[in-house]
């Protein structure tokens, strides 16, 4: 008989294949936005898209997201490469791609991204349990200052880091 702890082989699987594993990021996001509320949204995506995807070939650096008149959200020149062994079928690199979100939310971002300074950015691409999702986020430009003075406090912090660890090896040896 099993322990009621113990866990199957067949759960491990599965908690491995259900965990988050990320394609692309968007660094740059973070330096050029101050970033207000997450959202995470599903892609319509074709089957050459996908395979690509698993390849983990694809870049959200220069994309954007745009609500259109109809209320659907798109995700805009987002690369994703063609798939190699792909024929006819394949799809073009930088199209738009439909967004899954909930009415309200898309509601939420329209009523948000139409104030000023505000601008709906996408932060990372990722399967989980076999779906492509992308966390979208609605951000705050950030002006040159600004930029500046969040480089000074991740610099200031990584020194503080340093010390700390540099006292604790002088005081172990």
């Amino acid at each position: 008989m099993a322990k009621a702890g113990a866990t199957s082989q067949a759960q491990k699987s599965k908690a491995e294949a259900d965990k988050k594993q990320v394609i692309a990021r968007n660094k740059r996001a973070t330096h050029e936005y101050f970033i207000d509320e997450k959202y995470e949204a599903g892609l319509v995506l074709s089957g050459t898209e996908v395979k690509s995807l698993r390849m983990g070939r694809a870049s959200i650096t220069e994309a954007w997201i745009e609500i259109d008149r109809r209320g659907e959200a798109w995700l805009q020149n987002a690369t994703i490469p063609v798939y190699v062994a792909g024929t006819w079928t394949n799809h073009r690199p930088t199209q738009a791609r439909k967004l899954l979100l909930h009415r309200d939310q898309i509601i939420r971002l329209t009523q948000k991204s139409r104030e000023k300074g505000f601008t709906i950015v996408p932060l990372q691409l990722y399967f989980v349990g076999g779906r492509a999702k992308i966390e979208i986020a609605l951000a705050r430009g950030k002006q040159e200052w600004d930029k500046r003075e969040t480089l000074r406090r991740k610099q200031d912090d990584r020194e503080a880091r340093r010390a700390m660890s540099d006292f604790r090896k002088g005081r172990a040896s």
